[in-house]
């Protein structure tokens, strides 16, 4: 079905949508419980005391409590050994125990006190009163430094080896909300594929993109749509398009369900594509697929990148991230944040196990003229590599409704 033929109204498909994300169940306490006797673990061989966990995905991975960044410090300490012991401010202390679904231990601190003083205390009084504590690698740097004042006589390093080591790897039940708020996605890309029309402005399909994810029961996390010689620029143009007949169309956009986020990306033509935007299309297609195909366990990371990017330089771009051709990374992993371990990009030699999640999505860049990006998110399973989403079927039916 070429785009573009036989449009709707905006109204006509929202109004066409029905929630699909109500039956979908959350993550269960006893793995929170599971995860934190992981990181313990990892904890205890890497000669650690704690892991700290400031306001951030790491908290709602481990604990399962959502909380955005301010500067009043949230968090929680995961010893090597015992109970997680959470931390709040005083006033926000009831607000903190219903936000709790196991443990019991909160520790408190006044406005007027230093609260990374309180998180050393708190690792004191487990039993550690020196050796090496690791810390969220997504707390904010005066967190670190009022860390690094208040404890002396601990040693401070990066948590992020713990952290990626047990986030990387997604459960069923991860795996389960991913691929709901995928098939979400999927069918808000459907839905505003039809209503795209000739004076249709990005602004426009965008705020579409948000009310189409908050009518299926997601939270929108983003939405960006690129018309014509903008499709060029990864990450789009500060401002806004008009669409034309003839123009490349480029929507990339995501949201979450249960914390965990949705992230596809579909470009294709309004109208009928000429010979040259048919070729790049193509390519697209060819290393996306080749990048899939090399995600083989035990493979490393990396050796997606190298496939993708072997196809689009054996067609005479780049090489390498030169453009015209693929300037940045094949992909990311995926989960409670939209970019995370494990990164599908040269030097990553990561080996590719069971429960990672990651795009696929080597762009086309030719500035000057349009871009391709086909992004479809892939997890490994125990026979191998797996798609959320199938990935578009050819620039004529990017949807594959003719297939």
């Amino acid at each position: 079905m070429t785009i573009g033929v036989g449009g709707s109204s905006d109204e006509a498909e929202l109004a066409g949508l029905e929630a699909m994300a109500a039956d979908v169940a959350p993550i269960a306490v006893s793995e929170f419980r599971e995860r934190i006797a992981k990181a313990q673990c990892l904890l205890r061989e890497q000669g650690l005391q704690a892991l700290y966990l400031d306001t951030s995905t790491n908290l709602h991975y481990f604990t399962g409590i959502q909380l955005k960044l301010t500067e009043r410090l949230h968090g929680a300490i995961i010893p090597a050994e015992g109970d997680v012991v959470y931390l709040s401010p005083a006033f926000e202390e009831p607000k903190t125990r219903e936000y709790m679904q196991f443990g019991e231990d909160v520790r408190c601190w006044e406005e007027h006190e230093d609260p990374t003083a309180l998180v050393v205390e708190t690792i004191r009084s487990l039993g550690y009163e020196s050796g090496s504590i690791a810390l969220d690698p997504e707390a904010p740097f005066y967190t670190v430094d009022g860390l690094r004042k208040a404890g002396n006589r601990f040693d401070f390093t990066s948590g992020g080896a713990i952290t990626a080591a047990c986030r990387q790897l997604k459960s069923a039940a991860e795996i389960a909300l991913i691929q709901r708020a995928m098939d979400i996605t999927m069918a808000v890309h459907k839905a505003a594929a039809r209503t795209l029309r000739v004076g249709m402005t990005t602004t426009e399909l965008v705020d579409f993109l948000d009310k189409a994810h908050r009518k299926l029961g997601l939270i929108p996390t983003f939405g960006a749509a690129q018309f014509g010689e903008a499709t060029a620029y990864p990450h789009g143009v500060p401002y806004p398009q008009t669409l034309t007949e003839g123009d490349m169309v480029l929507i990339d956009t995501g949201a979450r369900l249960g914390g965990y986020h949705s992230d596809i990306t579909r470009t294709y033509v309004f109208g009928a594509p000429t010979e040259r935007q048919r070729e790049i299309w193509d390519l697209e297609k060819r290393a996306q697929l080749a990048g899939f195909q090399a995600a083989v366990l035990g493979a490393p990371c990396e050796a997606v990148d190298r496939a993708a990017r072997g196809e689009i330089e054996a067609a005479g771009f780049g090489p390498g991230y030169k453009v015209p051709g693929l300037p940045h990374r094949t992909g990311h992993g995926l989960g409670l944040a939209i970019h995370e371990e494990p990164f599908m990009v040269k030097g990553n030699r990561t080996p590719l196990a069971p429960g990672m999640c990651f795009s696929v999505e080597p762009m086309m860049c030719i500035y000057g003229e349009f871009g391709v990006r086909l992004e479809d998110i892939a997890y490994m399973a125990e026979d191998g590599a797996r798609w959320f989403t199938q990935p578009a079927h050819s620039v004529d039916d990017p949807f594959g409704y003719e297939a």
